[in-house]
């Protein structure tokens, strides 16, 4: 019970500190993931992940989708808290490039990203490239054999 007093009470730091960019130090990722796709998954430094994967900096999170139809802006909700913003977010569509929908667009520029949807293969090797460049990058992509 006290760890969770602790925990609430240290949260509207954290809050204040995630919505305060000028707080925010230079982005420098100590170790950069190196994203290789698979049909089920992708592989990051070596490491085998099945399912899709949103990878910003030098972190890699599984990402709820299973399909392109499962894009939605809510499946993207951590990029309205998430300091400093990506400058880009590259969509991995799958084994095929899919519309992106005005509401979806919409969303990612609200936040102040550019959007890129292309396919699942490009996609890691447009992140990597871009990340290797040190451009502040996200990924958002499904595993390259997704079907709708």
């Amino acid at each position: 019970m006290a760890q969770r007093h602790k925990a609430l009470a240290a949260f509207p730091t954290l809050l204040r500190s995630l919505r305060n960019p000028s707080s925010q130090k230079p982005f420098k990722p100590s170790s950069l993931p190196s994203l290789r796709f698979t049909d089920t998954g992708f592989t990051v430094n070596g490491v085998q992940y099945e399912g899709s994967l949103l990878c910003v900096g030098n972190m890699v999170l599984s990402w709820s989708p299973r399909k392109w139809s499962e894009v939605i802006p809510e499946s993207l909700s951590v990029f309205q808290v998430l300091r400093p913003s990506p400058d880009i977010l590259i969509l991995g569509c799958g084994r095929n490039i899919q519309p992106v929908g005005p509401e979806l667009q919409q969303f990612v520029r609200s936040i102040g990203m550019k959007l890129e949807a292309v396919d699942s293969r490009n996609a890691a090797s447009t992140y990597n490239i871009l990340n290797e460049e040190g451009r502040l990058v996200a990924a958002a992509v499904l595993p390259y054999g997704a079907q709708d």
